[in-house]
């Protein structure tokens, strides 16, 4: 993951740093869905899952995402400078500018990159934990997907594999409530979706998606197991997000009045961890510094955002970089 050194820092003011950038990127991103190419997906609300689950991680480790990636993406340590570039397909962006933001990758922080297709990252983190296996090291790799994602043929069947090779695999199911437009109790059989993984034989947990300090623990368990050559693990994860599916055309017309509202209310990442770091026992100065994370991180997204959105012409000659063949 090659993120920097911890420092004096404990980990909950370490998950938070990663969630107010991962929060201020997602809401410049917001304000301009109309001027970015392409579909943007805003990971807002479920912040605190991939703060938890990355927290636990090291260099060598590697992650597969989903369409809503950023988050991944950032606490994974990817820039938001070449992750803004990205997003206005420059040429200095993290995938020189020809992913755009649902296939951000960056090997360098074991990113396998986001995906357009539900549930398509999982069998390449599989691929990554069997990389490990064959290499004789103790490396672990993560597998993202929704709710959605989670009824995919390929997921099942990459659970299949990983229990008969007893890959180091985690996998996360973001449970944000509804497959695009579809409540998962519509469209999923049963109320736990970690109860799936006793089919396969894996262990699975469920956990509140909200509390970045539960599902850290939830994942230093999932991650321990998988490094220590005990196989796979499943782990639930229920947090909402709080914008519709795709920036531009959900109205989120299925949701129920006020429930998005309710949410940012009463089950805010960020507010429920400040509250944990603010609250008895805590430095005086607690809730002054989170201020300070959150000034620098908007900052800092600001002027990632002014500069991508000044035009840069792609070279003619990278059209044919990157690709399998030169036609």
């Amino acid at each position: 993951m090659d993120r920097p050194p911890a420092g004096a820092e404990g980990p909950a003011l370490r998950m938070y740093r990663v969630m107010a950038m991962i929060r201020a990127f997602e809401e410049r991103v917001g304000e301009l869905a109309k001027e970015i190419p392409g579909a943007v997906h805003l990971y807002i609300g479920q912040e605190a899952v991939a703060a938890g689950v990355c927290s636990v991680l090291r260099d060598g480790d590697h992650l597969a995402s989903t369409h809503r990636g950023h988050g991944h993406a950032i606490a994974a340590g990817c820039e938001v400078e070449a992750m803004a570039a990205e997003l206005y397909g420059r040429s200095d962006g993290v995938c020189n500018g020809k992913g755009g933001s649902m296939h951000i990758a960056d090997l360098g922080h074991g990113m396998l990159g986001a995906n357009g297709l539900a549930g398509g990252g999982v069998p390449l983190a599989c691929g990554a934990a069997l990389t490990a296996r064959q290499r004789g090291t103790d490396d672990v790799a993560v597998a993202f997907t929704g709710d959605g994602g989670a009824n995919q043929g390929a997921v099942l069947e990459s659970l299949v594999l990983a229990r008969m090779l007893d890959l180091p695999v985690v996998f996360v199911v973001e449970n944000n409530g509804y497959a695009q437009a579809t409540s998962a109790a519509r469209h999923f059989s049963g109320t736990d979706m970690s109860a799936r993984a006793a089919g396969f034989g894996i262990p699975g947990a469920v956990v509140d998606g909200a509390d970045a300090l539960a599902v850290r623990d939830a994942a230093s368990e999932a991650v321990d197991r998988a490094r220590s050559g005990r196989g796979p693990t499943l782990v639930e994860c229920r947090a909402q997000r709080f914008h519709g599916h795709m920036e531009g055309w959900d109205n989120q017309a299925y949701r129920p009045a006020g429930e998005a509202e309710r949410l940012r209310a009463e089950a805010d990442p960020l507010a429920l961890l400040r509250r944990r770091l603010t609250g008895a026992g805590q430095p005086a100065d607690a809730g002054a510094e989170l201020d300070r994370v959150e000034k620098e991180s908007a900052a800092r997204v600001q002027a990632a955002f002014d500069r991508a959105a000044q035009p840069a012409e792609p070279l003619l000659t990278a059209l044919t970089t990157d690709v399998y063949a030169a036609h």
